[in-house]
């Protein structure tokens, strides 16, 4: 059977690889946060989304458990996402800026985003195992995404399994701003990933976070 975007969905969406993963995803979804008490939290795998000749790519760690978790959209419903699509809405790369919700008409523009891992691990840390365990759906959208020219790591955990499925070699040193050659001939673009941990401290600002997107449109624009 021949490869696809839809196939990869549909094999992330009935994952149970991780129990522990499981058991937390399924855990978060029934205790729910007080805010969102009267929603249906999604708790399963969430799948990447985007479009499918994208010439971005942006990856994160893993969905948050009252976002993606609760939203069934990988970046929606959380602050984490309110920085990436604003960010991406400057850049062209996004035809809104807000994202709450699955059917809030948020479309993107030449660009697919996705997670290293599926499901909301407990303290957003995955275990080297989960990583590994959910690698083959990240090297199966990277190779099935053909018209991809940049990859946008988001968190040195994201930028280290990109390196993984792409068998970049040496793996490059995280930092936010390092660029990378791909062994394919594209570009590995890095950055601190929108948490709020990064975010409240000012590690991340939105000035620092639009300049990736900057950088990235760039490059596509030298491609």
């Amino acid at each position: 059977m021949t490869d696809s975007l839809a196939h990869v969905k549909s094999d992330v969406i009935a994952c149970a690889r991780c129990q522990r993963l499981v058991h937390w995803r399924e855990q978060v979804a029934v205790e729910k946060r007080a805010a969102y008490r009267d929603e249906a939290y999604w708790g399963k795998p969430v799948p990447g989304f985007g479009d499918g000749r994208a010439r971005l790519v942006v990856v994160g760690l893993a969905p948050a458990a009252h976002g993606g978790n609760r939203t069934g959209r990988i970046f929606t419903g959380d602050r984490s996402g309110d920085w990436l699509y604003r960010a991406m809405y400057r850049a062209g790369f996004a035809s809104q800026a807000t994202s709450t919700h699955c059917d809030d008409g948020l479309h993107l523009i030449d660009a697919y985003v996705t997670a290293a891992v599926r499901c909301a691990p407990p303290g957003n840390r995955p275990e080297s195992e989960e990583r590994r365990a959910c690698a083959p759906f990240l090297d199966r959208e990277l190779a099935l995404l053909t018209q991809r020219r940049v990859v946008v790591a988001l968190g040195g955990f994201a930028a280290e399994s990109v390196a993984g499925s792409l068998g970049l070699r040496p793996r490059p040193q995280f930092a936010h701003g390092a660029e990378a050659a791909l062994p394919d001939g594209g570009r590995l673009l890095c950055s601190y990933h929108p948490s709020q941990q990064n975010t409240f401290t000012g590690r991340l600002t939105e000035p620092m976070f639009d300049a990736i997107f900057t950088r990235a449109r760039a490059l596509l624009g030298e491609s």
